[in-house]
């Protein structure tokens, strides 16, 4: 696998900065569930829309038949993260869900897939249900389907 080359900017979120140097230092075998609910994570490796820079985003653990899904809730705020922008203008991303790393390509869902999906992620952690409730937006979903 090549991996994502360039500047590495780590987050501005304190929580999440620790938590990827953690889950990284550790090879995915630490740091790997959030915090405050024991719920497995997985972090995502992308580029920046605008700067290009190397960004990494931990994210709910969310997997079916080898394809891992991003949802983009903010906990349910009323913007995208965003990584959204960083996934729409560069999908090339990197996954380590625990001590694996590979190349994935995001997607934006939209329709009967998006809505599958949707009913996939709340059945794996039915928070983002409640997320959607104390939003108006739509909750972005991006489908990462393996390189190769």
């Amino acid at each position: 696998m090549t991996e994502l080359q360039g500047e590495y900017v780590p987050s501005t979120a304190g929580w999440v900065r620790d938590q990827v140097e953690a889950f990284e230092a550790s090879n995915g075998t630490a740091a790997n569930v959030l915090a405050r609910t024991g719920d497995p994570i997985v972090v995502i490796t992308n580029r920046g829309a605008k700067s290009g820079k190397i960004r990494k985003t931990p994210l709910m653990r969310v997997e079916k038949d080898g394809s891992y899904l991003a949802v983009a809730s903010l906990g349910g705020g009323p913007k995208d993260p965003v990584w959204v922008h960083n996934f729409r203008a560069h999908p090339e991303v990197e996954l380590q869900d625990g001590e694996v790393k590979q190349a994935y390509v995001a997607r934006e869902l939209s329709g009967e897939e998006r809505a599958q999906w949707w009913e996939h992620a709340v059945a794996t952690w039915s928070t983002y249900g409640e997320y959607q409730k104390k939003t108006d937006r739509v909750i972005p979903l991006f489908l990462l389907e393996p390189v190769g």
